[in-house]
This record gives C-alpha cells, sequence and structure tokens, in this order.
C-alpha cells in the first residue's frame, strides 16, 4: 500500500517536535467544525470515542474509552468557531485549524505537538487513519471509529510507512490485537 502522498510531515514548533496534516474537504467550514467539535461526532473518528468538552478557552476536556491510553484529561487552550481548536492531551497538545477556502471548500491543519520526538512516527500513523475515519464522517459515512477492523488504513501498515520515510521512532507501542 503506497501512503506517501498521506503521510503528513515531522516539523518543529519552538523547541517541541510535532506532527502536522493538511486535508482539503469539499464541505462548507461549518461542517467540519462541527464534525471536529461535536461529542457524537467525535465518536466516529477520534482516537478516544467518548469526548466531553467545555466550549471555551481553559475549559475541561475529557477522553474516554481510547483502548491503548488511560483516561487523560486536558485543558481547551483555544476555541474560536469556526476556524480553531486546541488542547492538551496529557503532555501533548493538538491543534485543529480550518480555513473557509469557499461556500463549499475547507482545509483542515492538524497539528499534534509531542513531548518526545520519538512518538512522531507513532502518533503521525494513528492520525492518519484517524483522519481518514473524519474523512467519512465528514462526508455523511461514518465508520466505527479508528479502532475498528474497518479502518481506510491499517495502523500498522502507516506505522511503518512513517518510519521508513524516516520520522523519528522508537516511542512505546500499544499491544495490538
Amino acid at each position: 500500500m503506497d501512503l506517501t502522498p498521506d503521510l503528513g510531515s515531522y516539523v518543529q514548533v519552538g523547541d517541541r517536535p510535532a506532527v502536522r496534516f493538511e486535508r482539503i474537504y469539499p464541505h462548507p467550514i461549518d461542517h467540519v467544525w462541527t464534525t471536529i467539535t461535536d461529542p457524537a461526532e467525535l465518536a466516529h473518528w477520534f482516537p478516544a470515542p467518548e469526548v466531553s468538552i467545555e466550549p471555551r478557552a481553559g475549559g475541561r476536556i475529557s477522553f474516554r474509552g481510547d483502548p491503548h491510553t488511560d483516561d487523560v484529561p486536558g485543558t481547551v487552550l483555544a476555541w474560536e468557531p469556526p476556524t480553531r481548536l486546541a488542547f492538551s492531551w496529557g503532555a501533548d497538545e493538538l491543534h485543529f485549524t480550518l480555513e473557509a477556502l469557499d461556500a463549499t471548500t475547507c482545509r483542515l491543519v492538524l497539528l499534534d505537538v509531542l513531548e518526545h520526538r520519538d512518538a512522531a512516527a507513532r502518533n503521525a500513523g494513528g492520525w492518519l487513519v484517524c483522519l481518514g475515519e473524519l474523512a467519512k464522517a465528514v462526508a455523511g459515512n461514518p465508520g466505527h471509529g479508528p479502532h475498528s477492523d474497518a479502518v481506510l488504513a491499517p495502523w500498522p501498515e502507516v506505522y511503518q510507512a512513517h518510519v521508513a520515510a524516516g520520522l523519528p521512532y522508537g516511542a512505546q507501542i500499544p499491544e495490538l490485537t
């Protein structure tokens, strides 16, 4: 499977490592905003299927149900509908930025600012799977989430593609069943 066009990139944000993805959706910005912020919509594509969010900067955000992480609390760092959402997830930060390209198309940039450099390939692989599920949800055909057997690209394959592309690796890998 050739995943190279979708791998995203390894970047530095200040003195921290990060992985960055950009996607274009043929849908209005408000629709994509709802898909990335509504807990009912997040259940279809986000790693933790149970998310609760206080929709304001400084609000609490919590994640439950991810089979590979403990319940990790976070803080909303930015809430600027319909263009910007950022929050902490443990020691990482997730930044979602939306830009309307016209009335029916928008660009999403996902930036995962990492605690440790060696998590880049692992997290990038995970986000690639999640973004595949997000594309289905945005299109109105939600799947069963990134941990289901029906994902567009299985995580072990995308992880290996990121390692082969030179992203830093070595972080603990969750046991996959």
